[in-house]
């Protein structure tokens, strides 16, 4: 007698995509009700709508979006579900042509999903099972840096070396490889023109750096903090960080950011400005 299989799949059609213009309520209940968690989803729902074509990507719910509901794109970041839920979009997941970029969201959502994708899609380049979620939602407690301010379009190139030497040591991997960088500098260039891309230069060459990532009608998500090296030391990342945060704070949003658990400087450097961690983020790299 053969052993039993690790797992049996769950029938694709019990998980279904959220395209009913009807269902836009419940939608938008399940992202309000974690606003700072569900940052990078909101953000893509406030501007596009719920249409794949338009956000990117997928949301899948299995029975009622208010009960259930992750987003499908380049990155799987599951929203709301109990465990059959998300074993449900595990299944789904594996059973699409091509394994995501990464999986990202609340620890506790996302590291059920992945111990269940794990066996058929391999093991990760980095699990990060830990990563607080912080959050600000008053002016920082600590002075900023009037050095810092948003970047101009034709300060492009400069901008983009700080931000690939960031890119590689935080996810260690180059953003050029496959398409010479074409894609990233995009990426860049639309934060930049949106107005969330921040810095302070010194003589042309950028020393701090950081950007409003995602951007919710509640939420402005800080990502990419990044110091020159020779400039560390001078409480650079503390003020510059501020700095960003005041603007969203500004705005009327909640600055957030998620931080990995053992940088011990950068979770010290966020307490200081007056974040305070609201949960736990897990983040699963695979390309």
């Amino acid at each position: 007698m053969s052993a039993p299989p690790l797992f049996r799949l769950v029938d694709e059609r019990r998980v279904s995509v959220v395209r009913d213009i009807r269902d836009m309520t419940a939608v938008r209940q399940v992202l309000d009700d974690d606003p700072v968690a569900s940052c990078m989803v909101a953000s893509r729902v406030a501007e596009h709508g719920i249409e794949p074509s338009a956000i990117g990507g997928e949301l899948w719910t299995r029975r009622r979006a208010s009960e259930s509901l992750c987003y499908a794109g380049a990155n799987l970041i599951p929203l709301r579900g109990a465990a059959g839920d998300l074993n449900a979009f595990a299944d789904k997941a594996m059973s699409t042509s091509r394994r995501c970029s990464s999986l990202v969201g609340r620890a506790e959502l996302v590291l059920p999903m992945w111990q269940r994708l794990e066996p058929v899609w391999g093991p990760a380049r980095d699990v990060r099972a830990h990563q607080p979620l912080m959050a600000l939602g008053t002016a920082p407690a600590c002075a900023v840096d009037p050095a810092v301010r948003q970047v101009r379009m034709e300060e492009l190139d400069a901008y983009l070396v700080a931000a690939i030497d960031m890119f590689i040591g935080e996810v260690g991997i180059d953003p050029r490889i496959g398409d010479g960088g074409r894609g990233y500098r995009r990426r860049v260039a639309g934060l930049i023109a949106a107005g969330r891309a921040w810095a302070r230069f010194d003589r042309g060459q950028v020393v701090f750096k950081a950007e409003i990532g995602s951007q919710s009608p509640a939420v402005g998500q800080i990502q990419g903090v990044w110091v020159h090296p020779d400039f560390r030391g001078r409480g650079m990342g503390t003020a510059g960080t501020a700095t960003v945060a005041a603007a969203v704070v500004g705005s009327g949003r909640i600055a957030s950011l998620y931080v990995n658990s053992f940088n011990t400087v950068a979770r010290a450097t966020y307490a200081r400005i007056g974040f305070t961690e609201i949960a736990s983020f897990a983040t699963v790299l695979l390309d």
